[in-house]
């Protein structure tokens, strides 16, 4: 492995003489990606006015962009068409942004914060949030049309997008969230919901970026457990730094779980054990990208990244 792009991270944030390879790397993408946001939303004064002022205010207001840089990093290590990967980059962060102007409703985590901004219902108003989750949304899907791709790829991309979001992913995740259990939960119902919440689109960002190129099955096999450890990892982390971090530095609502009395990787198993948890996932997710030389070190880093943020 080519350790000059393998980076250490430090309050959350690359070390930038450690890594600049990457830091590089990321900041050309990221440019590319806040271009291609931008063109793909109607300007902000076209009618209706509102709702287009609120999708520019949710999605142009700068978070992580970790599905975004995932699928370009899994596009590297399968030497995928780069112009087919900003095109899914731009859709799997129309999704995400999507999901979270509806997540943050009060009628599922009633959160006024995100990324250090107020949410979308409380700078408008609900009906426009609920109106601007669901217009991101069908966008991400118009905007994967665009990927210089055979039409058979763009339509597994779009198949693998759509299986990631609905009822058996990310919106069937979020339903057993907002359910209460028959019985307490467990490690196991956890973990299930967990993957499908957040790990589904995790999973997708980089089975996306792989799709963008022709890999192999054993490949794509790599990149999906690389994807399942991460996309555990991520929430392990944030339920951790849910209860050792204040909102200003996170960014939005500390300490949600535990006012809400929600069922989390801490509240089962303990802080110490929840960091021991994250830390073996990091391991597992490098584990799975031994077969690959360095093209695989974005996500080396990003693994790293994930588990070692402090935001």
């Amino acid at each position: 492995m080519n350790t000059d792009t393998h980076c250490a991270v430090a309050g959350g944030l690359p070390n930038e003489k450690a890594c600049r390879p990457l830091d590089d790397w990321r900041r050309a993408v990221l440019a590319r990606l806040e271009q291609r946001l931008d063109a793909q939303l109607p300007p902000a004064h076209t009618v209706p006015s509102r709702l287009h002022e609120a999708m520019r205010h949710a999605l142009l207001n700068p978070g992580k962009r970790l599905r975004p840089l995932l699928c370009q990093a899994s596009g590297l290590v399968v030497g995928a068409d780069p112009q087919a990967l900003d095109v899914v980059s731009a859709a799997l962060e129309m999704v995400h942004v999507s999901s979270l102007v509806h997540d943050d409703l009060p009628a599922m985590d009633d959160d006024p914060l995100r990324h250090g901004q107020p949410t979308v219902h409380v700078r408008f108003d609900e009906a426009t949030a609920i109106l601007t989750g669901t217009a991101l949304l069908t966008q991400a899907f118009l905007t994967l049309q665009h990927a210089p791709l055979p039409s058979a790829r763009r339509l597994r991309l779009v198949a693998e997008l759509a299986q990631a979001t609905g009822s058996l992913g990310m919106c069937g995740g979020q339903m057993l969230d907002l359910q209460p259990p028959a019985r307490p939960m467990d490690l196991d119902t956890l973990e299930h919901l967990q993957q499908l919440k957040t790990g589904a689109l995790i999973r997708a960002a980089v089975r996306m970026g792989a799709l963008c190129g022709r890999p192999l099955r054993a490949e794509v096999e790599a990149l999906e457990r690389y994807a399942t450890a991460i996309g555990l990892g991520l929430q392990v982390v944030d339920d951790v730094l849910d209860v050792t971090q204040d909102s200003a530095t996170l960014g939005k609502t500390a300490g949600k779980d535990v006012r809400d009395a929600r069922s989390t990787y801490v509240s089962l198993i303990g802080l110490a054990a929840s960091q021991a948890l994250a830390r073996q996932l990091k391991q597992q997710a490098h584990a799975a990208l031994a077969r690959f030389d360095s093209r695989a070190d974005c996500l080396r880093a990003l693994a790293d990244q994930v588990i070692d943020r402090q935001r």
